[in-house]
């Protein structure tokens, strides 16, 4: 704790805390990039995909339900089927 009128130590006069929040920044600068280049990646195989002929919507689709446990996909689709019915479209 500090005394009452001490200053708290700033961390760009110890040295220490800042290199260690730079490596930090740095850290996530890095993945950042690494994010965006995988982000550009799958944008450039969604419209490869496109160009054969897929539809890029349904495929979306598909891969978020791919990354559900099946229990929580099941109750998703059992609400939508009872919302579309309720709606007259099922």
């Amino acid at each position: 704790m500090l005394a009452p009128n001490a200053a708290p130590t700033d961390i760009a006069d110890t040295g220490i805390a800042a290199d260690e929040l730079r490596q930090f920044i740095e850290r996530i600068e890095r993945l950042e990039e690494e994010k965006k280049a995988i982000a550009d990646d799958i944008k450039d195989v969604y419209a490869e995909l496109k160009a054969r002929g897929f539809d890029t919507r349904a495929t979306r689709t598909i891969v978020r339900m791919r990354g559900q446990d099946a229990q929580e996909r099941q109750e998703q689709e059992a609400i939508l089927e009872l919302y579309l019915q309720a709606l007259g479209m099922a």
